[in-house]
């Protein structure tokens, strides 16, 4: 059965070749029936214009974007506003980690960073220039409440991300708040951080000051950026803060802290908010895809493991109707726990009444996809129990496009199948892409990364109006070059290029600015780019196929099973039925 959006393209599709048809007949002065002599039109007149009209279908449609999608650009606090200690803001954990150890690759901080607390406006002049919906940014904790607790604020923080949020406004674009993006202030660390339940409460009182201080223009919040890598924090040594070696138990007892959390600042939003404010809150998931590396009913369980161990770790309890850990991850976690020898699970349970005050705490569902991996084995029981959170064996192809980080393999089909996966398992729910972007080394003439954007955001097109998934926004990671993390400013993803070394912190638009302008704009994908990424996804499907698949469609079917009736795109079918119905009106006799 066709679905009713594919119906929706042939019809626009025909109004396409329609208005087209209406307006070359206006101008040649040619109908099917010519009005001053009443003869028809000639058949070689009518061929040439059946031509045209053919022609400029194929030209014209192409999958706009859906007058709902919103584009916008993304950046965090620590990464970019620098003034680590000034105006009265405390310590985070990434201040003390950055100062402490020598994780950080380059030896560097974010002490100055892109100096975005004095240059914000600069960034604000930006995002105009991109034509950008939206700006999601993120508030540092511990610049608002220097403790980390509501009873001490920072008026001069507020002040600050009050300015942030009027310059914006002022501009005509949305902000889009996140509300803790790993930057926890030290105090509470000092606690136990994460890994201490009564940080749920914390979290609470942080919400209530930001809600009270920025709900009335603040429209869109992500509660918590990417809890998987907040947890990496409290497993064994890892380059994440705060560092905390507990393998096994801290990142699990963070994980269930930060789902608590989470669903408190939702619920008192709710009961005390939303009703004057209206806005919309969410979490920010971030996972790979996970691909079965054959087509054997192992390594699809693996495949789907893999996803439970990430995604579905923090997704399950909060997206799915019934709540909860899923069971699969349980049993996973129960037995690498056993085996470890502990008598009990690393992964706590919640009692029914926080099932069900947890279940359902969403708006919306923000997802941050880079990359994809292939799985192939989960780890035997001795060795699972010896690594540091990986029971997976989990590889790459040698044919996946590389960028400078190891981290990002350039796999744009893995967004459409995760985006397919989310709404088969979560009831189609509507879904924010809330980072997706390419690293490199800071050149200006960018052009893989604008390769990469258009690349994913075809997938996301595809995921929309092929597979029928619920997506209304789409972030690029990131604005402006900033610190990112344990590689320092050794990885650049940003639009905008900022001179670290110069000490104004000079922006410069990268091509892949200009790119994205254009397409925001524009309101579709370049052609230019898309026959670079046809060309490019029909190499890496094939080999694909070749190497792991017994059919070479298998690997672009996972996504959309049943959908693809016929060899071709429903994009041609579109152009092809909407032709042959002007057709119709020019050949009839």
């Amino acid at each position: 059965m066709l679905s009713q959006n594919w119906f929706y393209q042939v019809a626009s599709c025909t109004g396409i070749v329609q208005k087209h048809f209406s307006s070359l007949t206006k101008e040649a002065g040619m109908y099917p029936v010519d009005k001053q002599t009443g003869e028809r039109v000639g058949m070689k007149r009518r061929l040439w214009l059946f031509l045209s009209v053919a022609t400029t279908a194929s030209t014209v449609f192409g999958d706009p974007f859906p007058s709902s999608l919103k584009i916008g650009a993304a950046s965090s606090a620590y990464q970019v506003e620098g003034a680590w200690n000034d105006s009265g803001k405390g310590v985070s954990i990434w201040d003390t980690y950055v100062h402490g150890t020598p994780w950080v690759v380059d030896g560097s901080t974010g002490d100055v960073a892109a100096d975005s607390y004095r240059l914000y406006k600069q960034d604000v002049a930006a995002l105009k220039q991109l034509g950008v919906d939206f700006y999601r940014l993120s508030i540092s904790w511990s610049r608002v409440l220097p403790a980390g607790t509501s009873n001490i604020l920072n008026p001069a923080g507020i002040e600050y991300y009050n300015a942030v949020i009027n310059e914006l406004m002022d501009n005509d674009i949305e902000p889009v708040v996140t509300m803790y993006h790993w930057d926890l202030p030290q105090p509470l660390q000092d606690l136990g951080g994460w890994t201490n339940p009564v940080m749920a409460d914390f979290f609470e009182d942080y919400a209530r000051v930001l809600f009270s201080a920025f709900g009335d223009r603040v429209k869109w919040w992500i509660t918590i950026n990417e809890p998987y890598n907040v947890i990496l924090g409290y497993n064994a040594a890892r380059p994440f803060a705060p560092g905390v070696e507990a393998k096994g138990v801290g990142h699990y007892l963070a994980a269930h802290t930060l789902i608590r959390a989470h669903a408190k600042a939702y619920r008192l939003y709710e009961k005390k908010f939303k009703a004057d404010q209206e806005g919309r809150l969410g979490l920010s998931l971030c996972s790979h895809w996970f691909e079965p590396m054959t087509n054997s009913s192992a390594d699809v369980e693996v495949a789907e493991a893999s996803i439970q161990l990430v995604l579905g770790l923090f997704a399950h309890p909060v997206y799915s109707s019934e709540g909860d850990y899923t069971q699969m991850l349980r049993k996973i976690v129960d037995q690498v726990s056993a085996a470890q020898g502990f008598n009990r699970s690393h992964l706590r349970h919640f009692s029914p009444e926080e099932v069900s005050t947890i279940r359902g705490t969403f708006d919306f569902f923000g997802l941050n996809y880079y990359s994809t991996r292939l799985a192939n084995a989960l780890l035997p029981l001795d060795e699972a129990a010896k690594s540091e959170g990986d029971y997976v064996n989990l590889t790459v192809s040698a044919n996946w496009p590389t960028s400078v980080s190891e981290v990002v393999k350039v796999v744009p089909w893995g967004l459409r199948k995760l985006l397919a996966w989310i709404k088969d398992k979560y009831d189609n729910v509507p879904v924010f892409i809330t980072e997706n972007g390419f690293p490199d080394s800071g050149q200006l003439d960018d052009v893989r990364r604008s390769q990469y954007i258009v690349s994913h955001m075809s997938e996301m097109l595809k995921a929309i109006y092929q597979d029928g998934c619920n997506v209304f926004g789409y972030t690029v990671w990131s604005l402006i070059d900033n610190m990112e993390w344990s590689h320092g400013y050794t990885e650049k993803f940003g639009l905008y290029h900022v001179n670290f070394s110069d000490p104004n912190r000079q922006r410069t638009p990268k091509s892949s600015a200009r790119v994205f302008s254009e397409i925001i704009k524009r309101r579709r994908l370049p052609e230019s780019f898309l026959r670079v990424e046809t060309e490019f996804s029909s190499e890496i499907t094939m080999e694909y196929a070749t190497n792991n698949c017994s059919s070479p469609t298998q690997h672009v079917t996972h996504a959309s099973s049943g959908r693809n009736l016929f060899p071709c795109s429903r994009k041609f079918l579109a152009v092809w039925l909407a032709t042959l119905t002007c057709s119709s009106y020019i050949f009839r006799l």
